[in-house]
């Protein structure tokens, strides 16, 4: 019977360890297709399947280094950190919570604030971090926000905004959706300035930040796939009492419907970003 039996050749524990070392993490499932995909390449493809095209979220970071020249930016306002005017406590303590938010993403709060070059023009960029307690807009996000739109209408700069968000923060109350007219004034005297904002949507962006600045771009451009809207779909089925079409609050309905200008696939988004501000700055 040893005949039919595979014998497995012995191996140390050491060597057994190595073996398992060397191949976890290789690889990750597409969450659209379900197709295996080596890491590498979905590096390679800026975390986009190279099968069937579905966009992986990306870190703010990360964000920042594929529109920027080089990767190399200025970072603005690192200093500000959000308080807890409400003392806070859900879970765990507001304080605790911003604490594992900050140790775990290594950000004060969940935007970037920056400015650099975009195909050898100046331009600032803030872009949102989800991991970041949902990438939630506080007291903190609006003032970046803010200061932003401030330092381009002040030097004629172009503005993007890249949007990953769950909405306003509901840790800081009222002071989280007093950021919503805040920023929305704010970018009203952008416009009076006459320099250019694109606002670019990714998944998802909901709530209090589509409510406010994430529509209110000279150009609102998404990626394939986004999710994009103010109330969940069951929330809205809840209330309407009916059934929503296929694939509503995805940016292709979006489009179809008139809110958004262009679908753009992310390793063409620098260049189409950059053809917009040679229309708008001309």
């Amino acid at each position: 019977m040893s005949w039919w039996t595979r014998q497995k050749p012995s191996v140390s524990p050491e060597g057994e360890a190595s073996r398992t070392v060397k191949t976890e993490g290789l690889w990750t499932k597409c969450e659209y297709c379900r197709q295996i995909i080596w890491r590498k390449a979905l590096e390679e493809e800026l975390q986009v399947c190279p099968k069937c095209g579905f966009h992986f979220r990306i870190e703010a970071r990360t964000r920042l280094r594929l529109l920027f020249d080089d990767g190399q930016w200025e970072e603005f306002d690192p200093e500000l950190h959000s308080a807890d005017p409400l003392e806070f406590v859900d879970a765990k303590p507001y304080t605790e919570r911003l604490e594992g938010m900050r140790q775990a993403t290594g950000l004060p709060d969940a935007i970037l604030s920056g400015s650099g070059l975009l195909n050898g023009r100046r331009v600032n960029i803030c872009a949102l971090e989800l991991k970041f307690i949902g990438g939630s807009m506080g007291a903190v996000m609006g003032e970046k926000i803010t200061r932003a739109i401030e330092r381009s209408a002040a030097h004629k700069v172009p503005l993007i905004i890249v949007s990953a968000s769950g909405g306003a923060r509901m840790q800081e109350g009222a002071v989280s959706l007093m950021q919503l007219a805040k920023v929305s004034a704010a970018l009203m005297r952008l416009d009076e300035a006459g320099v250019p904002f694109i606002s670019v949507l990714t998944d998802p962006t909901t709530g209090g930040v589509t409510a406010s600045f994430a529509m209110l771009g000279d150009l609102n451009i998404a990626e394939p796939g986004a999710l994009i809207g103010f109330a969940g779909p069951r929330v809205i089925e809840q209330t309407i009492r009916q059934k929503l079409p296929e694939g509503f609050q995805r940016a292709e309905f979006l489009l179809a419907h008139g809110f958004l200008d262009a679908v753009v696939r992310r390793n063409e988004m620098k260049n189409y970003i950059s053809k917009a501000l040679n229309f708008f700055c001309l």
